[in-house]
């Protein structure tokens, strides 16, 4: 069974920095697409990034493009996301997720992906 567990989050003040980890069980981590999301209560999950498969390319949600970064580590079975020059509106509840299909051009939609983790929450403070 394939699991995802996140880690990184917490209390940060604006224009600080956190990096999130987000580590995957198995042995066919390398054949996965990752993804970034978040929720801030009352309102829809939402994209934030992905980098595809073979590491070949990244993309990002116009919120968060220039402070953002994804990568991964298929040596540690784990993709991270930078994040800098945060802002009290990235609140929220931080979800990785992982897309089996290995399509060339990575997706922003939920419904693409098979596996979820758990959650891990970045409070931005002013």
């Amino acid at each position: 069974q394939v699991q995802l567990v996140e880690s990184g989050g917490g209390l940060v003040q604006a224009g600080g920095s956190l990096r999130l980890s987000c580590a995957v069980s198995g042995r066919t981590f390398s054949s996965y697409a990752m993804g970034w999301f978040r929720q801030a209560p009352g309102k829809e999950r939402e994209f934030v990034g992905y980098i595809t498969w073979n590491g070949g390319s990244t993309r990002y949600a116009n919120s968060v493009k220039g402070r953002f970064t994804i990568s991964r580590d298929n040596a540690k079975n784990t993709v991270y996301l930078q994040m800098n020059s945060l802002k009290p509106e990235d609140t929220a509840a931080y979800y990785c997720a992982a897309d089996r299909s290995r399509r060339s051009s990575g997706s922003i939609h939920t419904n693409e992906y098979d596996y979820w983790g758990q959650g891990t929450q970045v409070t931005v403070s002013s």
